[in-house]
């Protein structure tokens, strides 16, 4: 828990003159404001009022129509918000600014249901009362540009001016033609408290890969929102934009946001997915837990890619895999089982892109290999070779017949709160409604002049 009295000195001692608190929407979008110390020290004892309409509009702010949790029929109204002391921070980038992540409750004090952040909460303590500790870390691909947002909206978005050309993954040379803005972004992560343990490019012009350091899942959903944030800003303030599309330029590869997992015994700290007397050191609670993802991936795909762009990444032989299945060492699958040592044994799930929410996606992901251990099931036998070519279990290939299948789950229902479900599902057939509405420039090229 975090110690009051350590923050009013940190506060005395970076000279805090303003607080910026924020909470993670939907579309894991943050929504923030500024308030002053003397408004932080108020909020931090008795809570604050956060208007509801973070959660019943879309990511262009746009409101939802059919939206039971909020509004026009509830007159969108503050929700309580409580400040979560334990994510502390101070901006680097901000000299005298500190910043904290909010939670999101109902009137009666219970978790906002609808609220990511709150329904990974629920999962992990799932897992608490299992016995488990869950530790998380997760790697995103993004593209940057030399590019100014007013001056790409005004084209549409069309041919965006990368920060490097060609395709030129690890490359020694393009980070170090970047190393300015490259080391700054890192020394910035790291005095933000989200540490990057690894950063390469990866194959496409301007395109990075980050890996965060594993934490605790809470931590980590925390840590990957706020990067895709710190990213987008420092990126700004260098007359660059980022982007964490799924798949933002047609004919490149698209961007992920691979996810790994592991578990401890909550009581030793031992990771539990280890069994050096086991093949591959893969213990039994690692393939239930396994097993559970796999056999909820096709009706959680939703959860995990969360808008019509995500499925566009799903092409064989693109590194983004379009069925359940899961191998030793095998990037071509959905779950890649990553053997080591008993701290090291894990799991790494490679169907996300980046364009996920941390805490929905995480949420998910835990919540299905929790199903899996409390039903005792059983995984299929881990292929060999490639991943595309095999006759597992299809992923939902667009986000409609995705959505469809989490509104038909059940087992979804289950492993999370049925209102975060109903909500999500409203949401995501909103924004399926907004992409049928659009022309797209492929439609224009395709049929303008033809048809």
């Amino acid at each position: 828990m975090a110690d009051i009295e350590a923050i009013r000195e940190a506060f005395r001692a970076q000279e805090i003159r303003r607080v910026k608190l924020g909470g993670f929407d939907v579309d894991g979008v943050l929504r923030g404001k500024y308030v002053s110390p003397e408004k932080f020290w108020s909020v931090v004892e008795s809570g604050m009022g956060f208007c509801d309409v973070i959660f019943g509009w879309d990511i262009g702010d746009v409101c939802y129509e059919d939206a039971k949790f909020t509004g026009w029929h509830t007159g969108y109204p503050d929700t309580p918000a409580k400040i979560d002391l334990d994510t502390f921070r101070v901006i680097p980038w901000e000299p005298g600014t500190a910043a904290f992540l909010l939670d999101f409750e109902a009137m009666d004090g219970t978790p906002t249901a609808v609220s990511p952040r709150q329904q990974l909460r629920a999962v992990l303590a799932r897992a608490d009362d299992m016995g488990f500790g869950v530790t998380a870390a997760m790697e995103f691909e993004f593209f940057i540009y030399e590019e100014e947002p007013w001056e790409l909206a005004d084209r549409g978005f069309h041919k965006p001016h990368p920060l490097s050309p060609g395709m030129f993954g690890y490359s020694w040379l393009r980070t170090s033609q970047s190393s300015g803005l490259v080391h700054d972004l890192l020394d910035a992560c790291d005095e933000f408290d989200i540490p990057v343990e690894g950063f390469h490019t990866e194959t496409g012009p301007g395109v990075f890969e980050a890996a965060l350091r594993y934490t605790n899942a809470l931590e980590a959903a925390d840590r990957a929102g706020l990067f895709k944030t710190v990213v987008k800003e420092l990126c700004s303030e260098r007359s660059l934009m980022a982007t964490f599309m799924a798949k933002p330029q047609n004919g490149l590869p698209g961007c992920s946001g691979h996810t790994h997992q592991s578990l401890q015994d909550k009581k030793t700290g031992a990771g539990v997915f280890f069994d050096a007397k086991a093949d591959r050191n893969m213990s039994e609670i690692c393939r239930q837990y396994l097993a559970g993802q796999l056999a909820l991936l096709p009706e959680i795909t939703a959860l995990l890619a969360p808008t019509t762009n995500s499925y566009k990444r799903l092409l064989d032989g693109h590194w983004a895999p379009n069925a359940a299945t899961w191998g030793i060492e095998n990037r071509t699958c959905a779950i890649r089982y990553i053997p080591g040592s008993e701290s090291s044994t894990r799991l790494e799930h490679r169907f996300p892109a980046a364009d996920l929410n941390p805490h929905t996606a995480l949420a998910a992901m835990v919540a299905s290999g929790l199903y899996g251990i409390e039903n005792g099931l059983t995984p299929s036998e881990a292929v060999t070779g490639n991943g595309y070519a095999t006759d597992a279990p299809k992923i939902p290939m667009s986000l409609e017949a995705a959505v469809d299948a989490l509104d038909r789950s059940e087992r979804a229902r289950q492993i999370l709160s049925p209102e975060f479900v109903d909500h999500y599902v409203v949401t995501r057939r909103w924004e399926i409604l907004q992409s049928q509405k659009a022309v797209t420039d492929w439609e224009l090229r395709r049929y303008f002049e033809l048809a």
